[in-house]
């Protein structure tokens, strides 16, 4: 011992056993990494597919609620100039799944698994993970029917991220582009431009996003300029949606688009 502990006499000694007596070790874990392998290889399909859902399910809200994050910024700054200004409201949401898809390419619509059983009302906001997607026009007791904002016969009150101008977003029954109404050529609007919900009508919550602007022309002897929309949501891509339930939400049926 006293060898050892002030000489280093001994260490080609342990160098060796330990090559010696490593296989050892070796062996005496296997029973263990076996049932490691096991564990992980026989574990249910159906437990897996189960847990594989959950987390879709969680990203999806996760994601939804981070794309408030850039408006409520600026909302925070015009907040600090008001003495009075009401609170943000808070909304809360449930997750469902697209079940069906109109066949005709001049309507916008898709079919979710959740009804008037689940508190789903006409009116009520449909989004995905990356932006807007419509809202619902039909009800019944287990699946509804959702319009999207890509529809002709959909009109969005929306505001400039970068400004907070207004406008209104129309859908022209293309997946990939809207427009936005009576924009006048002195209006603060530019290419890149980020436009949101702007809440206005009491219909979709403030904040969301719902496009970006890729184009501003102005064609000769027409008063107002031509603005094309990029959407933000993946509207012929997205399964998995998100009903978005705002404070003061009741499930009741509510007329109007």
């Amino acid at each position: 011992m006293a060898v050892d502990a002030y000489t280093t006499w001994l260490s080609p000694i342990y160098r060796v056993v330990d090559n010696l007596v490593r296989p050892f070790y070796w062996l005496t874990n296997i029973p263990g990494r076996l049932q490691e392998w096991g564990q992980v290889n026989t574990e249910p399909r159906a437990d897996i597919q189960k847990d594989n859902a959950r987390l879709k399910q969680e990203s999806l809200i996760h994601r939804a609620q981070l794309q408030r994050m850039s408006e409520l910024a600026a909302e925070n700054l015009r907040l600090r100039q008001l003495l009075n200004a009401t609170e943000l409201l808070m909304d809360s949401v449930m997750v469902t799944e697209v079940i069906g898809v109109s066949p005709s390419p001049q309507s916008h619509t898709v079919t979710i698994d959740r009804g008037g059983d689940d508190g789903v009302y006409v009116g009520q906001p449909i989004l995905d993970a990356e932006g807007l997607m419509g809202q619902i026009v039909s009800v019944y007791d287990s699946h509804s029917v959702a319009l999207l904002i890509t529809d002709s016969n959909h009109a969005l009150p929306v505001q400039v991220l970068r400004n907070g101008v207004r406008s209104i977003a129309e859908g022209t029954s293309d997946y990939n582009r809207m427009t936005l109404r009576f924009v006048s050529p002195t209006s603060d609007i530019q290419e890149g431009d980020q436009l949101v919900s702007s809440g206005l009508g009491g219909r979709f919550p403030v904040g969301y996003p719902v496009g970006q602007v890729i184009s501003i022309i102005q064609k000769p002897g027409k008063i107002f300029v031509d603005v094309e929309v990029d959407p933000s949501a993946e509207l012929d891509r997205s399964r998995h949606l998100l009903l978005v339930f705002t404070t003061g939400d009741t499930g009741s049926d509510r007329s109007g688009r």
